[in-house]
């Protein structure tokens, strides 16, 4: 096999682990292969999508967010808050909507400031506020907010065709379309995949990594926020408890789909197929009758996998970049020795 092909299999390799997972569930699982099903698996993914994506994005520029949890649920319980208690007359739904967007954000922009002008460790930067955030949401939702306008649930909650499409599966497609043609196609793009993959020579050719990595953290916290208006609208209500145990199994979601902890490498369409594989494999566990806790315990090998995973492809795709090397250089040296000999 040529080598940009081994090296095409191995970027794409989630898509290939999701056909053969897909193939599996349709033999052994019931009721799997099933128009029904398959939309239930796109629209119980979408949260997770949006967390994968951000997760993923923070990855490709070296690195970690570990508060994405805490803007998913603080973002919108704020915006509900004052909303609902704190403005005479309340807000205006689509105002909501925007302010949910907008305190994702500026959670993200303190996240980046401090990684790159305090200097704090991304992880603990970010595993920190995490902990707060969740700390002021205990206290200033101790009670449920429901029900919830129509317009701030549409994402999540609004259907399509008579009821048989979620809104919400075109939106996360059309994020995910909007990413991958950014990232591929514009400069911010490159400049992204730059910044992560060598931050000095990229400062050095005239790159503001530190712009580049703030504007990661905010993207980021608008992602985290957007997932928690498709998990208000998913359950219409704002509770102290959503987005709990997501964050770990988003960062594997994005390790699965090729996003390196080196940073640097990743697609956005790898990131979806990581989402998506999770979204399979917890429905069909559901589907099998699968104690509850052994699912959990399932997500918690998933991570310890999708480390491994990315381990091995890092050192097969160097051996393979090596073995083209060296045979470039017998190449030479051959020609080289043909050439003194005539």
């Amino acid at each position: 096999m040529p080598q940009k092909w081994k090296i095409f299999l191995l970027d794409n390799l989630i898509w290939v682990i999701v056909a053969l997972f897909f193939l599996l569930n349709v033999f052994i699982t019931p009721q799997f292969f099933s128009v029904k099903n398959i939309v239930n698996i796109f629209y119980h993914s979408a949260i997770m999508s949006m967390l994968v994506l951000a997760e993923g994005i923070i990855l490709i520029i070296g690195k970690m967010d570990l508060s994405l949890e805490g803007i998913l649920v603080f973002a919108p319980g704020v915006t509900m808050i004052m909303a609902t208690k704190l403005i005479p007359g309340g807000l205006n739904p689509v105002l909501c909507v925007v302010l949910t967007l907008a305190v994702g954000g500026l959670v993200g922009l303190f996240n980046g400031y401090c990684v790159t002008k305090v200097g704090i460790n991304p992880f603990l930067q970010t595993l920190s506020l995490n902990i707060m955030l969740r700390g002021f949401v205990l206290f200033l939702l101790p009670f449920s907010i429901h029900p919830l306008n129509e317009i701030y649930t549409f994402a999540g909650k609004a259907r399509l065709f008579d009821g048989m499409l979620p809104v919400a599966i075109p939106m996360v497609i059309l994020v995910f379309a909007a990413f991958q043609f950014v990232m591929k196609y514009t400069t911010f793009g490159r400049q992204f995949m730059a910044t992560g993959g060598n931050p000095r020579a990229s400062f050095i050719s005239g790159i503001d990594t530190n712009r580049i990595i703030i504007m990661g953290f905010i993207i980021s916290g608008v992602l985290a926020a957007f997932a928690g208006l498709l998990a208000a609208g998913k359950q219409d209500s704002i509770s102290n408890a959503m987005g709990q145990n997501l964050l770990m199994v988003a960062f594997a979601g994005a390790i699965l789909g090729g996003t390196s902890l080196d940073g640097g490498k990743g697609t956005i369409i790898g990131m979806f197929g990581g989402a998506i594989l999770l979204a399979m494999i917890t429905n069909s566990l559901n589907l099998l009758g699968v104690n509850v806790s052994l699912v959990y315990a399932t997500e918690g090998a998933l991570i310890f996998l999708a480390i491994l995973l990315d381990r091995v492809k890092v050192r097969v795709k160097n051996n393979i970049l090596h073995q083209a090397k060296m045979k470039e250089v017998l190449e030479h040296k051959n020609n080289t020795i043909l050439s003194s000999d005539q």
